[in-house]
């Protein structure tokens, strides 16, 4: 280490990225290969081939360069690290759990599920939140939705904020809940599915989140969706006349159209 840091560090090195300069340490260490130290005739490599056939071979496992320790989940769903906070989903509340701690962010394991990733704040007494995690909760004191510290700065595209003033429109004091539950439908499914059926209910009108899931699943499947609309008594309803045999008589007694002529059509 001491080697690797007086030559390979100094001067500082710069990178674009992580990736980039591990990657130059790679290259500078391939090239250490190379060389002679004093009072040897093999180069290093060729030392660490003939060294190589003595070694144990790799673990089966890949290292995690990674600090381990426990933790227990506080009431709030908060797991402490360092001097920060990080959250967790809320039925984890009381439980021991393992928190691996990276460069970049911090993983948190609750037996062999992993329930948990942040990315790691170097800051002191910061709350690190997943606004996911506490919508389970919320859904349940929907009245709690805007006092709520977790999902303070959760920025979400407009067409959120639109559909739960319509829906608030409508449903008035449960409106809360079922906007929730919309948000909710991020757990499962990938955001841009679900910002997508958003912005398709608000174009077809259909405000609640029973349409908003249908949708959702109709984009998945990638087929067309059915809405049926007693499930939403507000809406007009079209009147369609089924259509009877004698309509299709009716066109055969029609006179033929004529062919256009090359000159109609030029």
């Amino acid at each position: 280490m001491g080697y690797a840091r007086r030559n390979f560090m100094v001067p500082i090195p710069r990178a674009a990225s992580w990736e980039a300069l591990n990657e130059q340490f790679v290259c500078d260490a391939m090239a250490r290969r190379t060389q002679r130290l004093r009072g040897h005739r093999e180069t290093i490599g060729e030392r660490f081939k003939r060294d190589r056939a003595a070694l144990l071979p790799l673990p089966a496992a890949r290292f995690e360069a990674c600090d381990k320790t426990t933790a227990r989940v506080s009431s709030i769903s908060l797991v402490r690290y360092r001097t920060n906070d990080y959250s967790v989903p809320t039925q984890y509340g009381h439980r021991q759990v393992l928190v691996k701690a990276y460069v970049h962010h911090i993983v948190i394991v609750s037996g062999s599920e992993v329930i948990a990733e942040h990315k790691r704040s170097y800051e002191r007494e910061a709350a690190i939140y997943d606004p996911l995690h506490y919508l389970a909760l919320l859904e349940h004191k929907s009245r709690a939705l805007d006092q709520a510290a977790p999902l303070a700065g959760w920025r979400l595209p407009e067409c959120f904020a639109t559909l739960r003033r319509l829906i608030e429109a409508r449903l008035k004091k449960h409106a809360g809940r079922e906007y929730i539950q919309v948000l909710r439908l991020i757990e499962h499914f990938a955001f841009e599915e679900v910002t997508a059926a958003v912005e398709q209910a608000l174009a077809l009108n259909v405000i609640s989140f029973d349409a908003v899931r249908h949708l959702v699943l109709c984009r998945i499947d990638r087929r067309p969706p059915r809405l049926d609309m007693a499930n939403w008594p507000h809406l007009p309803l079209a009147q369609v006349r089924t259509t009877r045999t004698v309509d299709y008589m009716s066109l055969l007694s029609m006179p033929a159209a004529e062919p256009p002529t090359l000159e109609a059509m030029l």
